[in-house]
Order: structure tokens, then C-alpha cells, then sequence
């Protein structure tokens, strides 16, 4: 399997000028590596593929080991805990020591965690499954995010974006195919994933040879962006206004994905199969959006665009509890659009901030987004539990708001599109 497919980027004009001449500098690296970044998308489709199977299967575990919701809910932590925390962790590792082939091993962390899930004869060895998974998760997305920034040629918006759709997909598949072999046969069949973690192995073995045959250049130019290009208080308060930002962005991404089809069944009557539906077309708008905003933010800057996706979807987010069935689905796709336009814009932002440190950059990043998707899921559901699902939309309407603190955010460029005195464009 050769992963090496390049191409070199589109002509530019003779003559850029202003901010059209930075996105050309940025594209000058060199080719960008289609083979390798097709190949991290691919896998991040069977890797979140995989994980989703294990929500999908809460009622089959339930019924197995007579679960109460808490312990439900503690299977759920267990995941959340081991693929956020460590995550950052094994960034900071790998961007010390390279360990190109760190990918395959960690994904044979959840091949023996879905077998060991399929076979679990009591609730405490689930646990340690599910834990097996969180690693490899933990391990895979840091890694791959910065194989992604290698295979870009300059384009890592657009890398970025190519990347994450992958686990939009394999989000989205995952119920499908859980629903299909595992709920209708048993537990047991859970095993038969492991088809698709050893697929996944084989892929990145081939990813982890292109990465070890370019970790000399990666190398280099990590001694040369070794020195921060920012103050570290510059440093401190970017970081915590973009989590801010992820705060708003997958707080409410969570009232929409595990709340939207009780506010649709309960608001309006809708069908349970119907809900189910149209929760999906809500799924392929985020997925859309993934892959929009990575590519806008190339070329016209990643600041203006986390601007736009999270302040400029307060509107239709405003008006939603507010309208009808036909309003609410429309409102429902333009916001999964917009919003979901911010997070590769988000990564892609902090990694040229940080760019000596780009393995912890992303696993502190994905490891939050992991984080704050499980507790919003858990926060929210205890206010509908109390004031009502209707109630839920109404205040999670004013999260989009917090975008405004965008306008705290400084004007970071990668470190190649620094000027001919040596200075940072910001």
C-alpha cells in the first residue's frame, strides 16, 4: 500500500497581496500527501466507529448485568476519563520522544478492549474494557491530528477538516452496525469488530512508516520552532478563551445530539423512527460543516471563521424553541452547519499558536471535546429532569453567545508565514 500520493497545491496568482499572500506562503511548503491523509480519515472512521458501538449497546448491557442509569452513567466516565485525560498526556510524550509507531499499538489497545467487551463475565471487567478503548482512543487522536499537520503540504485547515470528517462518519455508523449485528444477536457479536480494529492496525502500520520515513524533517523543524512564538500570558489566556468557546460549541452540540428527539417527540408529536431521522440529518449537517471549516479557514483565516461559527449561529440557536416543526429542522441544519465549522478552525489555531507543541496541543484539545461532550450530555439531563427538555433549548439558546469573546483572540499565523525580519504576523 503506497500512502505517499501527492499533488501539488493549485496555481496562485502572479501577484497575491495582503492576506491572500499569507494563505499562498502558507501553501508553499510542499505537496500535500493525499494517500496519508485519506488513510488517518479512514481509520478515524473504524476508531469512532467503534466507540459509538459501546453507547449504542447501553440497553443490551443493562438488561446483562442489571445496570442501574448510575452505573450506566459510570461506564460512560470510565470511557470519557481514560480518552480525555490521557490523550493530552501522550501528546506531551510524543512530542518529546517520536513514536511513529505508537498508532498501531494503540490501536490493539481497543482490539483487546472490544474483545473483552464481548466477553465479560461481570460488570467490574466491562469496566476495564471500555478503560482499554479510552487508551486506544487516547492514543490514536493526538498522533493522527499530527500526521495529518505533517501530510498537510501548508493546507492544515483543510487536513484537519479531512481528518475529523472521518469520525463524524464513523460516529454515524457506529448505532447502524451495533444496531444490526449486536442488539439483534447478542453481546457476543461485539467481538466481530475487532475485524475492523485489526483493519485499522494494518492501515496505520503503513501510516507509521511514512511517519518514521519523514520523522527526520519533523525533527528539524521542531528544532526550529522550539522557541514559543508567544508570551506565555498571551499563551494562557488564548487557551482559556478557546475553551471558553468549546464550552458554548459542544454544550450545546450536546442538547442537540442526545436531547433532539425528545424536544421533537414530546415538543411536537414526532414519531420515535422520525426523530431518529431527523436527528441524522441534523448528524450530516455537523459532518458538513467539519469539513467546511477547515478548508474557509485556509483561506480566510482561522480567527474569522471561529468568529462566525459560534457567534453567528446565536440567531437561528435564539429562535429555535421559539417556531414550528418545518422552522425547528431547517434551524436545526443551519446550526449544525455553522457550528460545527469551528472545531477544526479551533485545532488548527491552536496548533499554530503552540506549534512546538503540537501532539499536546491535540490531545488537550480532542480530550476536552470528549470531556465537555459527556459532562453537557450529564448536566443537561439533569436540568429536562427538573424544568422540562423545552426548557433545556431556551437556555442553551444564549450559549452562542460566549462567541463573543473571539474578539479577545490574537491574529496567529503558522510559523512559516513569518516576515523577512524574522517576526510573527499577528
Amino acid at each position: 500500500m503506497n500512502l505517499d500520493v501527492t499533488r501539488p497545491d493549485a496555481g496562485s496568482p502572479a501577484s497575491p497581496t495582503g492576506a491572500e499572500a499569507d494563505v499562498t506562503a502558507g501553501k508553499r511548503q510542499g505537496p500535500t500527501h493525499y494517500g496519508v491523509l485519506g488513510a488517518v480519515s479512514f481509520v478515524h472512521v473504524l476508531n469512532d466507529m467503534m466507540q459509538s458501538v459501546i453507547v449504542a449497546i447501553y440497553p443490551l448491557l443493562k438488561g446483562d448485568f442489571h445496570l442501574s442509569f448510575f452505573e450506566i452513567g459510570a461506564i460512560t466516565l470510565t470511557f470519557q476519563m481514560t480518552a480525555s485525560l490521557l490523550q493530552p498526556v501522550v501528546g506531551m510524550v510524543t512530542d518529546k520522544h517520536p513514536l511513529p509507531y505508537s498508532l498501531p499499538i494503540g490501536m490493539c489497545f481497543t482490539l483487546g478492549g472490544l474483545l473483552l467487551l464481548s466477553a465479560a463475565p461481570s460488570y467490574a471487567i466491562l469496566l476495564l474494557a471500555v478503560a482499554l478503548i479510552g487508551c486506544g482512543s487516547s492514543v490514536f487522536h493526538p498522533e493522527s491530528s499530527r500526521v495529518a499537520r505533517m501530510a498537510s503540504g501548508g493546507r492544515y485547515g483543510f487536513a484537519q477538516s479531512v481528518f475529523q470528517i472521518g469520525g463524524q462518519i464513523g460516529g454515524a455508523l457506529g448505532p447502524l452496525l451495533a444496531a444490526a449485528m449486536v442488539l439483534k444477536y447478542g453481546r457476543s457479536h461485539v467481538g466481530w469488530f475487532g475485524l475492523f480494529a485489526l483493519l485499522a492496525v494494518v492501515v496505520l502500520l503503513q501510516v507509521s512508516r511514512w511517519y518514521h520515513r519523514h520523522i527526520d524533517e519533523r525533527t528539524h523543524k521542531r528544532s526550529a520552532e522550539e522557541k514559543p512564538l508567544y508570551a506565555a500570558s498571551v499563551v494562557r489566556r488564548t487557551i482559556g478563551v478557546l475553551f471558553l468557546l468549546m464550552f458554548s460549541k459542544f454544550f450545546y452540540l450536546a442538547s442537540i445530539s442526545s436531547y433532539y428527539e425528545f424536544y421533537l417527540i414530546h415538543h411536537f408529536g414526532v414519531s420515535t423512527h422520525n426523530a431518529a431521522y431527523l436527528l441524522s440529518v441534523f448528524m450530516f449537517a455537523i459532518a458538513a460543516g467539519t469539513l467546511i471549516g477547515g478548508p474557509l479557514g485556509d483561506r480566510i483565516g482561522r480567527k474569522l471563521v471561529i468568529w462566525f461559527s459560534i457567534l453567528g449561529c446565536a440567531p437561528f440557536t435564539l429562535l429555535l424553541p421559539h417556531v414550528g416543526l418545518g422552522w425547528t429542522i431547517g434551524l436545526s441544519v443551519v446550526i449544525g452547519l455553522i457550528l460545527a465549522s469551528a472545531f477544526p478552525a479551533i485545532i488548527v489555531y491552536a496548533q499554530d499558536m503552540l506549534s512546538h507543541r503540537i501532539g499536546m496541543v491535540s490531545g488537550l484539545f480532542y480530550g476536552f471535546s470528549f470531556g465537555l461532550g459527556g459532562l453537557g450530555a450529564a448536566v443537561l439531563g439533569v436540568i429536562a429532569d427538573h424544568f422540562g427538555i423545552v426548557f433545556v433549548y431556551q437556555v442553551c439558546a444564549f450559549l452562542p453567545l460566549l462567541g463573543l469573546l473571539a474578539v479577545f483572540l490574537p491574529d496567529v499565523r503558522p510559523p512559516e508565514w513569518a516576515h523577512p525580519s524574522g517576526t510573527t504576523a499577528r
